[in-house]
């Protein structure tokens, strides 16, 4: 474990901003993250790099989290059960799940990122959430270096949501994620987005995991970016939950808004489409842009700094509140 001066992180966040930190240490062990913890209180953990927009130097230790391994805990006729350190790959790691025939995560494919930060956010796609598959979250609580696990239960995952984002933030550091997945008589769903569409089009009746998987990967990389090619952080806002009363109102004045039906009383509309009516699809102001392919997707075509990247955002929810009435919210970490 050694510690290194000066770093600059452009390598380690997916937008690509060339921030700096102050000191910096790669941990791959937990014995090195206890041993770490006996020194270290005041630091800054990364992962994968891929839900952060950072807009500063970070003036105090950077840590990165690259703890791998993938182990079966146990499993029977119809199940199996795997704990996976925080380090791995999350869509490397949904492909290995593919290739061992286990079922669940398959409509998560092609999602940035590590698998230690998939419960903060309780990430999502085509109608599936991770909450569905996790049975448990481990942790070591940073001011006493003890082990904690988290139930499904204890995580309050919510929308793009979860403990970790709330009353435990800043308090653990996220170490393994435990999954219960099919093995098999899968339960696929194929009915939100395209899908069903990309299945039909490739002449698939009964659909594997792989099938859609496949799908997914072919959806996204129509529509998304690759960071490696172009700075980004995959969808930046949450797509908002509105009222009955106000969408009605939008429908009025655009009979084609899209929409999915959250309740009785609640609708959630497409962040993507409201920042496109907006007039800010494919629009570039510097280096900072809108994705041209995909409205919710901020982008970085070079050397764009993270403030503004930031200042692009709050132009977006200023003109979407002022145009709606409705308050995107910023899906990503801004620091």
């Amino acid at each position: 474990m050694t510690i290194l001066e000066n770093i600059s992180l452009r390598e380690y966040n997916t937008f690509g901003v060339d921030c700096y930190a102050k000191r910096f240490v790669t941990i791959n062990s937990f014995y090195e993250l206890q041993q770490l913890l006996t020194s270290e209180k005041d630091f800054f953990l990364i992962s994968g790099g891929s839900n952060m927009l950072l807009t500063q130097n970070i003036d105090k230790l950077v840590v990165l989290i690259d703890i791998k391994g993938v182990s079966i805990d146990k499993e029977d006729a119809n199940s199996v059960y795997l704990t996976v350190n925080a380090g791995e790959n999350w869509h490397n790691f949904v492909l290995w799940c593919i290739s061992q025939d286990y079922g669940g995560l398959e409509n998560l494919s092609l999602i940035p990122g590590n698998v230690g930060t998939c419960p903060i956010q309780n990430i999502g796609a085509y109608g599936v959430e991770v909450k569905d598959t996790i049975t448990k979250v481990e942790t070591i609580e940073i001011t006493s270096g003890k082990l904690v696990t988290f139930s499904n239960s204890d995580c309050n995952f919510g929308y793009r949501n979860s403990i970790f984002k709330n009353e435990a933030k800043g308090k653990y550091i996220l170490t393994a994620v435990s999954f219960k997945l099919s093995k098999n008589n899968h339960v696929l769903n194929t009915s939100y987005g395209a899908i069903e569409t990309a299945l039909k089009e490739n002449n698939i009746v009964s659909p594997t995991i792989k099938d859609v998987s496949n799908a997914v990967i072919a959806i996204r990389q129509s529509k998304l970016p690759d960071p490696k090619e172009i700075g980004n952080s995959g969808s930046f806002f949450k797509n908002p939950v509105i009222s009955n009363t106000l969408f009605n109102n939008i429908q009025k004045e655009h009979p084609t808004v899209p929409s999915y039906k959250i309740s009785e009383d609640l609708v959630k509309v497409p962040a993507g489409w409201l920042i496109e009516q907006c007039g800010f699809k494919g629009k570039r102001f510097g280096d900072a842009g809108v994705h041209k392919n995909q409205a919710l997707v901020l982008v970085n075509y070079g050397n764009a700094t993270g403030k503004e990247i930031h200042k692009l955002a709050q132009e977006i929810q200023q003109t979407v509140m002022n145009n709606f009435n409705i308050s995107l919210e910023i899906e990503v970490n801004v620091i």
